[in-house]
């Protein structure tokens, strides 16, 4: 498990924060019997405010969660990130990406 104690929770977080969305992320459980890749397992649900909703072991299971959309517009009313884009801005620099050139 090279990176699963330090990120695997951390990246869900960070994600549904960055978006102000909830953020579900499946694993596969632990098989330390195999060799090879073992997985940090811990499929979680991450709420828009980057609570952990409901988190899993690392043995097999289902995990169930309740998403209600009202949190959502509640965060990004709160927090108005994508109200405040400079599409003006960004949009130059996304066409000067994509044909490697500003004209």
């Amino acid at each position: 498990m090279t990176t699963g104690p330090l990120h695997w929770q951390l990246l869900q977080r960070c994600r549904a924060t960055d978006n102000q969305l909830y953020v579900g992320a499946c694993a596969p459980a632990r098989d330390e019997t195999g060799g090879g890749y073992v997985s940090w397992a811990n499929t979680s649900v991450v709420d828009p405010w980057a609570k952990v909703v409901v988190e899993a072991g690392v043995e097999e299971t289902i995990v169930y969660s309740d998403i209600d959309p009202a949190e959502v517009e509640s965060v990004r009313s709160s927090i108005p990130i994508l109200k405040q884009s400079r599409d003006d801005v960004y949009r130059e620099s996304v066409l000067v990406s994509r044909s490697g050139s500003a004209d």
